[in-house]
């Protein structure tokens, strides 16, 4: 299993700087969502705003990926590499098409292949296959996950899930468990909370390049920790 997994992170930010770019229509769609989210029907439009601001990056709706990070084990010489790859900039479309023809060249099997990630079927995924979705692009085999049933998206590991132990209350961010299970933390300059403001504020893409990246190496530090399975030898940043 562990050569035939694909480990990945996403980032994500607000699909517009600032509310006021959205259209009108969105604009008014946003303001029902967050008073649904805030369970406020008198929500201030100001307070809206605000909620846009902090939440918007979170919803496929409202948000685009400006990052996908991937990694993958490489068994060579009694040696375990992780190597590592980023599709990210600003046109979101090529992102996702660059992750699909990755999937659909290399990891098209259901049978053989896997992703693995932290809260992948619960944000990951579903948020890679609607922004998808929104650009018109064919999803992958392995994506392909509507009107499945559980028993049919076992190609999916998540390590939340695997953290659960069948305990279907708790929610354990990959910073807390990296940090009980000892295992440095991508969270050391950047969370995810502040990548939309540092990619709309500072345009530094490359920063949030390497916090995703540093999040699929915990992923994979987490994953093999859970699995009891030996840990990786070294880290291979792959440019091309």
């Amino acid at each position: 299993m562990l050569k035939n997994t694909l480990f990945l992170d996403v980032e994500t930010a607000s699909d517009k700087e600032k509310f006021s770019l959205l259209t009108q229509r969105m604009q008014l769609l946003w303001k029902k969502k967050a008073r649904l989210l805030a369970k406020n029907a008198d929500l201030s439009d100001d307070e809206c705003i605000q909620m846009y601001n902090e939440k918007a990056a979170i919803y496929a709706e409202f948000n685009k990926i400006i990052c996908i990070s991937v990694g993958y084990l490489s068994y060579k010489s009694n040696k375990v590499t992780l190597k590592i790859k980023s599709y990210y900039g600003d046109d979101e479309k090529t992102i996702l098409s660059s992750f699909s023809a990755l999937l659909n060249k290399h990891y098209n099997n259901l049978e053989k292949y896997y992703l693995c990630g932290h809260n992948i079927k619960e944000f990951d995924c579903p948020v890679i296959c609607r922004r998808m979705m929104i650009h018109d692009i064919e999803l992958p085999k392995l994506l392909r996950l509507s009107r499945k049933k559980p028993w049919q998206v076992g190609h999916l590991v998540d390590t939340l899930e695997m953290w659960k132990f069948g305990d279907y209350k708790s929610y354990i961010s990959l910073d807390l468990l990296s940090a009980i299970l000892d295992i440095p933390s991508p969270k050391a300059n950047l969370d995810g909370a502040r990548v939309s403001n540092v990619y709309w504020k500072d345009g530094d893409i490359e920063s949030i390049r390497a916090y995703c990246e540093q999040d699929v190496v915990t992923t994979v530090a987490v994953f093999l920790r859970l699995a009891q399975e030996s840990k990786f030898d070294a880290v291979d940043y792959v440019s091309s």
